[in-house]
């Protein structure tokens, strides 16, 4: 069958061929650094007009023996501008349990091995156009690379970072689009390789160690195959919050890295497929028979609204695609 692509991702969230491709394959680092530029410039916009900034630098992932320890850094890093809000009673938002579907305490969910860590992160400070030094960050923010997830060869450094994060802090929030790997927190049903119940491929956890790590509370907001990627509360100072839309930088990294054209053939099935649980192999056909379909009326990809697909049978499912060959 001849190849059908496109430069917009089809998928309504994750583009679950592409996932799978890197994970299959390799080539993940080029998308982290790519997505965290991305998500920089998205939260930057968002905080500014806040007191906030956000700036991207090396994150707790991947530190080798030998190397200097240093201070650790984060993919995205946020700051608050206001050095006197920090100093105000801290007070939990109101809204923080809502999206998610459990909230796990502290102590539990981070539980942690003390070792060594570094990669690439994301961190919010408060802004201040007059200073320099920013002080000390409010948010962190990870994008996990495989190397970094249990089972990974440097994962037990990356979570030892994150413990020393969290006990000064700092709001952790780690984004896991690798549905082929375990959880890094304790408490989340695991996706792979068993598939327990009520687990989901991908999360957004936000971890908030305030007032004191052991009274600290963990939030994932987890989510599925073609399920745009949640809109998640991130708390900052002084019951500040940030309402971030993470769907939106996802596909702005995806379509502008041209990433569709290269690695996504939806006239394929994704590699490992067998590695999706049944409700989610059944979304990714609903959606490559959605946009063949397309294709074959010689619509505009590029243009076609992402809608939701209709509910289809695995093995109907599999016999349409069948066709299409």
């Amino acid at each position: 069958m001849t190849p059908v692509r496109s430069v917009k991702n089809q998928y309504r969230g994750i583009n679950a061929h592409l996932h799978s491709y890197w994970q299959a394959e390799g080539g993940w680092d080029s998308f982290h650094a790519n997505h965290i530029t991305y998500l920089t410039s998205a939260l930057k916009a968002k905080l500014l007009p806040m007191g906030y900034t956000a700036e991207s630098q090396q994150s707790l992932q991947i530190r080798r023996f030998g190397e200097p320890a240093g201070k650790p850094e984060s993919d995205v890093t946020l700051y608050d501008s206001d050095l006197f809000r920090a100093r105000k009673p801290y007070a939990q938002p109101s809204d923080m349990g809502l999206p998610a579907e459990l909230v796990l305490s502290m102590p539990e969910a981070a539980n942690t091995v003390e070792e060594l860590t570094q990669y690439r992160a994301i961190a919010i400070y408060s802004y201040d156009a007059a200073k320099a030094d920013r002080g000390e960050p409010v948010a962190w923010l990870e994008l996990l690379s495989p190397s970094n997830k249990p089972g990974g060869q440097d994962g037990a450094y990356y979570r030892n970072k994150r413990w020393k994060i969290l006990h000064s802090g700092i709001v952790f929030v780690e984004l896991d689009y690798l549905h082929e790997s375990l959880p890094t927190f304790d408490g989340i049903a695991s996706y792979a390789p068993a598939r327990e119940v009520g687990s989901h491929p991908y999360r957004i956890v936000v971890a908030d160690p305030r007032p004191i790590f052991d009274e600290g509370k963990v939030y994932p907001h987890e989510f599925d195959v073609d399920r745009e990627i949640p809109t998640v509360t991130i708390p900052l100072s002084a019951g500040d919050v940030l309402k971030f839309d993470f769907n939106e930088p996802y596909k702005k990294t995806y379509a502008e890295m041209l990433y569709g054209l290269e690695r996504v053939d939806y006239s394929q099935l994704p590699l490992n497929f067998d590695r999706y649980s049944q409700d989610d192999q059944v979304r990714i056909l609903a959606r490559m028979l959605f946009v063949l379909d397309s294709a074959r009326q010689k619509l505009d990809l590029e243009q076609v609204e992402i809608l939701p697909t209709e509910p289809i049978l695995l093995n109907d499912a599999l016999k349409d695609l069948k066709t299409w060959e």
